[in-house]
């Protein structure tokens, strides 16, 4: 074989990696960088420093890549029967379940050689944190609500986060994990309403299933939940006029988000879900600029 053909050989193959771990929808990267930047900024007290800055944003960026990675060797045998999944690299039969098992294992190392110099309680909770990722897709075989489990999952670079800045987990951390696990059933509920048919035929665990007639109510309510909490840990820190602006702004995207998962059409709903990135980008520029003005 010649060495261009060994050359387009690989770069499709790398290619199949790149949409294994979703690379080439970075939505799930943005769902757990914002939370993990609110508590960065809140464990510092603001300007964390570009070391610590380059290691979480990276490791946020490999950690959803492995997550993917194991969650589509997870649900292989779900995926083909289901539309939206049906042509993923491992499903479709292009990669085999070893090389996703070990591609999920190489992010996972390289997130973990970069917190080697970090302190013992960081280095413990990030070895929770692969557990709890490689786990959640086997909630969804037995859970009701699996989406609570994946706010921990998507959440957990919060208490990381605070470990690394100041050597301990407060209750302020497990507070914020809270209101991202109630965001997370939120916009994953959203996401769940996309494939619902799909997953009763299956007989899979989702929210969306779960709440069933209720579930918009439970989207809001979830939503709300999420905000107030937001609330509560700005008047614990004392936060200044923009992360109140900050928090009005995600206010009212919730309720544009509302108005398009209450009519439980499929392409609105999805669209809901991937617009809750601005409301986390909204808390965390409002975090990041109280800090820069106080």
């Amino acid at each position: 074989m010649s060495a261009s053909a060994l050359a387009r050989g690989a770069k499709e193959r790398l290619g199949l990696y790149w949409r294994l771990v979703r690379l080439d929808k970075p939505i799930g990267i943005l769902l757990l960088l914002w939370p993990m930047l609110w508590a960065l900024w809140i464990a510092a007290d603001g300007w964390p420093g570009w070391r610590l800055l380059g290691i979480f944003v990276l490791g946020t960026v490999l950690m959803r890549s492995a997550g993917c990675a194991i969650n589509d060797w997870a649900d292989r045998d779900f995926d083909r029967h289901v539309k939206r999944t049906a042509q993923r690299p491992l499903t479709a039969g292009l990669i085999r379940g070893w090389e996703a098992l070990a591609v999920a294992a190489v992010l996972s190392l390289l997130a973990f050689c970069l917190i080697r110099e970090l302190n013992a309680l960081t280095k413990w909770l990030s070895v929770a944190a692969v557990l709890i990722a490689a786990s959640y897709p086997f909630f969804k075989r037995f859970f009701a609500i699996p989406q609570a489990y994946l706010g921990i999952a998507f959440g957990f670079g919060i208490p990381i986060a605070f470990a690394a800045v100041r050597g301990s987990v407060p209750p302020l951390a497990w507070l914020l994990l809270l209101g991202n696990i109630f965001w997370a059933i939120a916009y994953d509920t959203a996401y769940a309403m996309v494939d619902r048919d799909d997953d009763v035929r299956l007989g899979m665990c989702t929210s969306a299933i779960t709440f069933g007639r209720h579930d918009v109510l439970a989207y809001a309510l979830c939503d709300l939940a999420f905000l107030l909490i937001m609330a509560w840990v700005g008047q614990i820190q004392f936060l200044g006029w923009p992360f109140w602006i900050g928090l009005l702004a995600a206010l009212n995207l919730g309720v544009y988000h509302l108005t398009l998962v209450a009519h439980r059409d499929r392409e609105r709903c999805f669209k809901a879900f991937l617009h809750n990135n601005w409301l986390g980008a909204c808390i965390f520029l409002g975090t990041a600029l109280a800090y820069a003005i106080s």
